[in-house]
């Protein structure tokens, strides 16, 4: 996923690392890039949890997709900020 579309999550790296940081003053860069680098995410998660979703081991997708958003949690912590506003 990530050697895929190396260029987005490297920009969003840089990012992520200024947010943390300072989150008032990337905001706006933060919240733009992360929606594509979400959508990248959310395409992946499909990808691997909707061919068990429907089978025998349906039961399994759950934990498929939280462990999946544990390990980019652990790259991004404040992944889960995305499209929040302060004031």
């Amino acid at each position: 996923m990530i050697d895929e579309n190396k260029e987005l999550f490297d920009s969003f790296f840089r990012i992520h690392e200024k947010y943390v940081n300072n989150p008032h003053d990337s905001q706006s860069d933060f919240n733009e890039i992360g929606r594509k680098v979400q959508d990248v995410i959310h395409d992946y998660e499909r990808r691997l949890c909707g061919k068990t979703e429907g089978g025998q081991y349906s039961k399994f997708s759950t934990k498929l997709s939280e462990k999946f958003w544990e390990i980019i949690r652990k790259d991004f912590p404040k992944i889960d900020y995305i499209g929040v506003t302060s004031s």
